[in-house]
Formats: structure tokens, sequence, C-alpha cells
């Protein structure tokens, strides 16, 4: 291969920029071997490490036409590697080194030190796909020698570039991506629906929210709840997955599809999904109704060290929001009757359902641990039968160590004030 390169240097490493094609990721770059340990151990150990991410990178290359990848960082060893450099000199008569042409002369060993799981994927869609031979993904060459100094020096490379390689974080997919479709729905919402604009969404890295904070709730929390809203728009949908079997597990079909970007028109369909439901949730409630009219958003009247609002909580709302998804599916009915029927029920914090469950009276605080017993509460106190056996006597048990009181108290005092406010629908 003679490839067209830069060379640079930063630290000890001298490295050579450049591009490889599909073809020639698949034909001269090997997995790690005996490079990095002598260790037979310490290989597998390196070999066992490549998961079945890969192919998911290969079903991204084949489905995603606007790809593009990192850079792979390539060690080379072995061999007779030659740096041709070529000279320019400009009109002002300075001279510019460091582009030429790397020389590869066919016996060299190439491994990635960063990208086993891009190149395994290019070979697998090269092996399964015609057509991709020819597309390049940068490159960076560095030198290797299998000595125990080259070995300590390419470890080090190794373990450099993976520790400290940062995973995308939420905010960062919301903002961003464009293939996940609870992110490209909550932008929509951001954008075009009246209940959540003029900064009525904080920007934070985590679901909390302060009393000080004006506004509805935070981009973290909107998102969990669009992803309920996509558990319920895909329900139905036959969802695949790498291997072509069809997928059941419900959590794993959301995680299926949010990976790639959906058709326009599923898309469309969600995002109205999306703006339906929360324009028809802030024209019910009161609270929400009354926040969202407000020319400039002031959440402390229902936000506040009384408790305020459930909506305006983050931890409590994303409950609520599963509990109308559940009851839509299992009653086959609108939103409207499953606000219709939860509004029976107290829905501020200092109401004695949420005391010592959600809300703690004595410091003025939200109690988050407790999260999983609105839920059950809720559709137990809307219909005792919603619940099975097994989830009934795991909120019981719950609300006994949440207030500190024995199961009696709990059935025939605490869950039955509750219980008889709900009617037929």
């Amino acid at each position: 291969m003679k490839i067209p390169a830069i060379r640079a240097q930063i630290g000890v490493w001298v490295y050579y920029i450049s591009t490889l094609s599909f073809a020639q990721v698949s034909k001269y770059v090997r997995k790690v071997d005996d490079e990095l340990h002598k260790s037979e151990l310490l290989r597998e150990m390196l070999q066992r490490a490549i998961t079945d991410n890969y192919k998911g990178i290969a079903d991204y290359i084949v489905q995603q036409e606007e790809r593009f990848f990192n850079v792979l960082v390539l060690a080379v060893y072995d061999g007779d590697p030659q740096w041709n450099e070529v000279r320019l000199e400009y009109d002002d008569g300075d001279p510019f080194y460091d582009l030429g042409i790397l020389e590869l002369r066919g016996d060299e060993k190439i491994f990635p030190i960063d990208g086993q799981h891009r190149s395994e994927g290019i070979k697998k869609v090269l092996s399964e796909h015609e057509g991709y031979e020819n597309e390049k993904i940068p490159v960076i060459f560095i030198g290797h020698k299998k000595n125990d100094d080259g070995m300590k020096r390419a470890r080090r490379m190794f373990s450099t570039l993976n520790r400290y390689a940062k995973k995308v974080s939420l905010r960062d997919i919301i903002a961003l991506d464009e293939d996940d479709v609870i992110a490209i729905a909550c932008r929509e919402l951001m954008d075009n629906n009246f209940f959540f604009g003029n900064k009525r969404i904080l920007d934070s890295k985590n679901k909390a929210i302060h009393e000080r904070n004006k506004e509805f709730t935070t981009i973290i929390t909107l998102y969990e709840c669009n992803e309920v809203l996509l558990s319920m728009f895909i329900a139905e949908k036959e969802i695949r997955n790498r291997d072509g079997n069809i997928i059941k597990s419900s959590n794993r079909k959301l995680e299926a599809y949010v990976r790639y970007r959906p058709n326009d028109t599923e898309i469309n369909e969600f995002v109205s999904l999306c703006d339906n439901f929360w324009t028809e949730l802030s024209d019910f409630y009161p609270e929400l109704h009354e926040y969202k009219n407000q020319s400039q958003p002031d959440a402390s009247k229902y936000r506040n060290r009384q408790g305020g609002s459930l909506f305006f909580r983050p931890t409590a709302l994303l409950a609520l929001v599963k509990v109308f998804v559940f009851l839509k599916i299992k009653w086959n009915c609108s939103f409207r009757d499953t606000f219709q029927a939860i509004n029976k029920f107290p829905l501020t914090l200092d109401s004695e359902m949420w005391k010592y469950i959600l809300w703690n009276p004595v410091k003025g605080t939200m109690i988050t641990t407790n999260s999983p017993i609105v839920r059950s509460l809720l559709l137990y106190c809307v219909d005792k039968t919603l619940l099975n056996s097994k989830e009934t006597e795991s909120l019981i048990s719950s609300l006994q160590d949440a207030r500190q009181t024995d199961r009696e108290t709990i059935e025939n005092e605490f869950l039955e004030q509750f219980i008889k406010r709900t009617g037929d629908m």
C-alpha cells in the first residue's frame, strides 16, 4: 500500500494521519493477539473484550446513509514501512514538510489500538454485502515494537484511549441525535408545542429540579416521559435484533428502535402522539393550564417548601405518565379518560396520600427513593385488579416501611380512604 499521509508528533509518539478503504481494513487489520501481552490468558481477555457491539456497527453502516466514524488508531510493526516525504514551497519561500507517502511493503502487521469494534464491524459488512469496499475511514498509524518497552507503551496508549473516552451524554443525544426518535420528539415539542416554549424546560444534567427554578421540568425528565410514550407506540410493532430474531422484551425493543432513525411517517406519527398527549394533559389539569398561560413562567406556586403539585416534581411526573400509559393500554381508552380516573385522587404533595411516600412534611423535601410506589399506589386505588398478587404484596410492604405502620392500618385505613374515591368509569 502506498498511502498519502500527514506526519506529526505528540509527546513521544510519531504518528501518520491517513485513510484506509473498507477493503484495506478488512484485508490488513487483524485482531489484537500477542502484541500487548505475552500471557495467553491476558491475550484471551482482550479477545473477549470484543462484544457483539461490532454487529451494531455493521448494521449502522448498512442502514445509515449519513454514516461516519471516528478515526481508527492502528499500530504497525514488523516489515519495512517507508516514509517518502514531499516538500512544498510557497511563494513566500516558506517550505512545508510533513506531507508524504507512507509505503507499506505487505509483510507488516497491523492491529487496532483504538477501534477494534469498528474494524470488526467493517469486516462483517464486507462479508455479507457488496458495494462498500471503496468507502474510506480515517486512520492514524503509530509504530509498535514487540519487546517489553514497546508492549508497555502500546498498553498505555490502549488504556488511555479507552479509559478517557467519554460516553455521549443524554443531554447531547437530546440536542443532536437524528436517529433517536425520542430526542427528535423532544426537540419538536420544545420548538413547536406552546406548553414547552418560553423557557419552560430546564437544561440539566440530571432529573432533579430545584424549587427556585421557574421551569416546568428538566430536559432529562421530558425525554424519559416521552420514552414511556414510545413504549406504547411500538408495543404492537415487530422489531428484530441484529440476528433477525423478533424482540419480545419491551426494554430491548426500545433500545433497538431508538438506535436507528425510523421512516418519516413513523417519526411524524410519534411526534404527533407526544404533542397530543402533552397538549391534552396541560389543558385538562388546572395547575398545568394556568402555568402554560403565564407570560413569564414561574413554577413557585406549584413547586415549593409546602410541596405543590406532583406534576412539577420530575420523579412524580414520570410515575404519572407511566400510569396514564398503562391505563390507556389496559382500558383501550383515550388519554382524557385516564386523566379523569387519576383526577379523583389528591395530586398535591402535602396531602395524606403522599406524606412519607413522596413528601417529607417535617423537612419539606421530596422523597425520591419511593418512586416505584407511586405507580402501584395509584393503580391499586383505581382498581385493585390492575396489580397482580406479587405487585400488591410489594406495594403494601413498601407502604408499611414508608409510613412506619402495620399492615392492617395500611389496608383498612390508609388505602381504604382513597379507594372510596373511585367509582365506575
